[in-house]
Order: structure tokens, then sequence, then C-alpha cells
């Protein structure tokens, strides 16, 4: 067997002088020997990792079993959206198997402890699961049969080619279903649950003891950011819920490029919306860069693990809102004549101090607010 030779990209994990250079606690031979565990089980390609040695690995267990239910989901929602046409499949199970991939974390089904720092990730991934369910729910994401249910409007006008012509036509929608909306949004589900397997690979290892650190106040810091973001989505789509209500109500309204009031302009820009565009996709991003840095705070100042491998979840999961929410913006730009301004006075993502003091000084009453808003322009 050769799985203690690393290649050159990973032998930069050999200068953790706190581990002696031990191979075996690199972060990245934690993913490679699960998932070379696995496929080597499920293929038989390889005799280095069916030993027993592997087949009891709690660790080995922990990739194997995600990356299993990784592909049933990725199967399932193939099929069935397929055969119903209603492509928000991923969408139901969005805010459900993130939070099954962290239990997965903590009961691998081996014989290990049950570490605390992975146990409150999981806690922390069920929060937030728990309360997006319950947002999806509302908005009739699901219904009985389970294959239909509210469909995200985008996925309509992309199937028409307003995205990418091309995908108007039948065979390139279907691979674009099967490999994108199905495969490659399943692996991003599996992937921003990933440091929560980093983090329960460190626990369980004796050769990284050294650098681990016990559960800590950095630790409950990163948990109150957590919880504090899961709350700040809560808000925002409670915010954007009730003006979507009142906006059903009052029917028909007549959309004006320079109106001031928030029905008049057809969209919602009061409240967090007045500071960000999208403030609950911002959350929903920064929920799985918090989650991300519990790796790190893991370690005793081993630099490998301050940028490992299980940010690739998060960044990918930045990298789609970017595309995702420019194409968002591109539809309101033309549905609503005031989106354009709204677009050039509200960041996207990211806050502006000017927009947070607007909204602080301003809370005094509209008509303060007016003049502050003046003054501060």
């Amino acid at each position: 067997s050769n799985h203690h030779q690393p290649s050159h990209a990973f032998k930069r994990c050999q200068m953790m002088g706190s581990s002696g250079g031990d191979w075996q606690c690199c972060p990245w031979s934690f993913v490679q020997e699960g998932f070379a565990a696995t496929t080597s089980s499920l293929f038989e390609i390889s005799d280095d990792y069916s030993s027993a040695e592997y087949a009891n690995n709690s660790s080995t267990k922990r990739y194997e079993t995600a990356f299993l239910l990784c592909m049933a989901a990725s199967a399932l929602c193939f099929v069935i959206s397929t055969l119903s046409s209603n492509y928000s499949q991923v969408d139901k199970i969005w805010s459900i198997i993130p939070a099954i991939y962290a239990w997965i974390a903590v009961y691998p089904g081996g014989d290990n402890d049950v570490d605390p720092r992975t146990l409150m990730m999981a806690v922390l991934a069920t929060i937030w699961g728990v309360r997006l369910t319950w947002n999806f729910h509302r908005r009739g994401g699901y219904t009985w049969p389970p294959w239909r249910g509210d469909e995200d409007y985008r996925w309509a006008y992309i199937q028409r080619g307003h995205y990418l012509p091309i995908l108007a036509k039948p065979l390139p929608w279907m691979l674009f279903n099967l490999f994108f909306i199905s495969i490659y949004q399943n692996v991003l589900l599996m992937l921003i649950a990933m440091p929560s397997f980093v983090v329960a690979d460190l626990a369980s290892r004796a050769e990284c003891q050294d650098i681990v650190v016990p559960l800590s106040l950095p630790d409950c810091a990163l948990g109150l950011v957590f919880v504090t973001l899961v709350v700040l989505e809560t808000l925002a789509d409670n915010q954007q819920w009730k003006f979507q209500q009142d906006k059903a109500k009052k029917g028909d309204i007549d959309m004006s490029k320079s109106a001031t009031d928030d029905f008049a302009a057809g969209f919602y820009r009061s409240g967090l919306f007045a500071i960000l565009r999208k403030p609950n996709y911002s959350c929903e991003q920064a929920i799985w860069i918090c989650n991300y840095f519990f790796t790190v705070t893991a370690t005793r100042g081993a630099t490998e693990y301050l940028l490992n491998w299980s940010f690739i979840g998060c960044f990918l999961l930045v990298l789609l809102f970017q595309g995702s929410g420019a194409f968002t913006e591109k539809l309101s730009s033309a549905k609503y004549p005031a989106y354009s301004q709204y677009k050039k006075d509200v960041p996207l993502y990211l806050p502006s101090l000017r927009k947070v003091l607007e909204l602080v000084v301003g809370s005094g009453g509209d008509g303060e607010k007016g003049e502050e808003r003046q003054k501060v322009e």
C-alpha cells in the first residue's frame, strides 16, 4: 500500500510541526482516505482501502454514508423532476439534507464517543434546517403528492432560454437538469456540511490529539454568530412574507419608476431590505462560512486548518448565489420600473456603512428619516 505517500499537492501538510508531520492528520488525507475507501468498497477497484482497518473505520463510514446519500438524492431528484416537470425537487430537501449530513458526522456508525463540537455543529444545522423548512412550507413548497408544490419561478425562465438560449431545447435542458439542478446542487449540499466531517475526524483520530482543542469560548462565539445570522435571515424572510401577503390583498397596482411607496414600486425595500437587496441570501451565505470556521477553532493554531479542503462547500455556495442573484436581479429590473434605482441605492449582499447609518439615524420617524437621508446623501 502506498496511501501514506502523499502527492505533491498534499506535501505541505507534512509541515505541521505540532502533529509531527504525520500525513494521517492532514485534512486532505481525511477526504482522500474516506472517498478512496468508499469507491473501493463500491467498485472493488483497490485492495489498499478495502481492508478491515478501513472497513471498520468511523471516518470511512462517514464519507461512505454521505456519498451514498448524495448519489441517491441526486438520482431521485432527477427522476422525480423529469416525470413531474417540477424542477424544484432539490429545493424541497435544501433545508433538510445538510442537517442529515451533520448528524452523520456525529453518529457514523462506529464505536467512537460523541464529539461535543461536532454535536454542536449538528444542533446548529438542525436549527437552521427547521427554520428554513418552515419558511419553505408556508410558501407552498410542500404539498401532497410530494413531487408537487411551489416551483422556483426562475426555472421556467431558464427552461425557456432566457439565461442560455440552448436550454430551450429538450436535450440540453434534460442534461442541465441532470448535471446542474440534480447532481451539482446535491453535491453542493453535501459539501457545505463537510466541515462537520473534518471536525469529527480531528476528534476521532489519535494522531491528531496534539493539535485538537476542546470545545471552548471561540466555538461558543461562532455558535452565537450562527444563531444571530439565522435570526436575521428569519427577520428578512418574515418582512418579505408580510409584504407579499399585503401586496396580494391590494390586488393590481400601477407600478411607477418614481414610486416612494413599496406597494407602488411593486417590491419591498424597507426594513432589512433598505440595507441589502437580498439580506436573507446574504445571511444564508454567511451561515455556512461561519460553519466552516469550526474547523479552524478545533485546532491548536495549526496553519493547515486555516484554509482546508472543506472550505470548498461555502466557496461554491457563494459562487452559486452570485450567479442566481445576478439572474434574479435581471428579472426584477425587467419587471419593476423602480428597481434600477433601487440597485443604485442599495447593495446586493454586503452592507454599506451609509445604509446602516441611514437606518439607525432615521429611526426617529418618517420626517426625520427623510431629512437624515438627504443629509447623508
